[in-house]
């Protein structure tokens, strides 16, 4: 396990520098098996979950999807007022940020990244929630690959550049969860469903914050301020992956049911304004339930 983790440390020095020892004894970061693990783990579940399921009842987890949902919601805030709010009075440079200029407010940050590199751990619930209510639709591969790769980037992040330039994105994808988690923590609330009318507009704010991340990484490619290149040059390739995918889900899951609602009222299907067509939801209302990507 030691030469393990002094090859990964040797691997990762090489193109991004010495280690950040500042992270140092916290919770899961001294060490990369148990990340790695927890990830090996997740993906058994989802691999297994499902079969275990097959020929069991689904479960409703009502009460706690809210609590799940109202939870992350509250973390997310947190974690995008504290970073912003840091960042603003801290005097933050937005196109390049080193991760040892501004101790006090690289403190700050590297406390409250630590929080949003264990909320990407928290977020396994999001797929093990799918698997006990027989979701399994929702279980996609941009669903796993976007889950199970967050927790891994993180503990890389946390480790090398714990602060500096890795608030940008972090900070992005908090407000993002603060409306993804919103809506789907009130969405669990049969009464409240009638007035959620934002599902649709949540990947569009995803693939918006794709887009602010790799721009202002770029930035820092342009502008450099001492923040390692190769971090830079990976993130840059993880969101063109991240805005591919979201792009094929946004487009395969709108667009054509937008065409199908169209070829609907050329043949005179009645539909009415409550989205409800003879008392069955809308074909717009079942693309929004269809699907999750988080």
């Amino acid at each position: 396990m030691e030469t393990f983790n002094h090859k990964l440390n040797v691997y990762f020095e090489t193109w991004m520098g010495p280690r950040d020892q500042r992270v140092r004894g916290w919770l899961l970061l001294d060490n990369y098996p148990p990340t790695f693990a927890l990830t090996v783990m997740y993906l058994l579940i989802v691999w297994m979950g499902p079969k275990y399921m097959k020929h069991r009842q689904p479960y409703s987890c009502r009460g706690l999807l809210v609590l799940y949902n109202l939870g992350l919601t509250l973390l997310s805030f947190y974690m995008f007022y504290e970073l912003v709010t840091a960042v603003w009075y801290g005097g933050y440079n937005f196109y390049c940020q080193d991760t040892h200029s501004a101790q006090d407010v690289d403190n700050k940050i590297i406390n409250v990244l630590w929080w949003y590199y264990f909320s990407k751990l928290i977020e396994f619930m999001d797929t093990f929630f799918f698997i006990l209510r027989k979701n399994n639709h929702q279980i996609t591969f941009l669903h796993i690959y976007h889950h199970a790769s967050m927790l891994n980037i993180w503990w890389v992040v946390m480790n090398w550049v714990p602060c500096g330039h890795s608030y940008f994105g972090a900070s992005l994808n908090s407000f993002v969860h603060v409306v993804m988690y919103s809506y789907y923590g009130l969405s669990a609330i049969p009464a409240m469903r009638p007035y959620l009318w934002w599902k649709k507009y949540i990947t569009q704010f995803q693939l918006i914050q794709f887009f602010l991340t790799m721009s202002q990484t770029i930035f820092a490619v342009i502008w450099p301020c001492g923040f390692p290149d190769g971090w830079l040059y990976f993130q840059i390739g993880y969101m063109v992956t991240l805005i591919f995918l979201f792009s094929n889900f946004y487009m395969q899951t709108y667009n054509k049911h937008s065409a199908s609602l169209r070829k609907e009222h050329q043949n005179g299907s009645p539909l009415s304004t409550n989205g409800h067509a003879n008392g069955t939801p809308s074909m717009e209302h079942a693309a929004h339930k269809k699907l999750r990507v988080d």
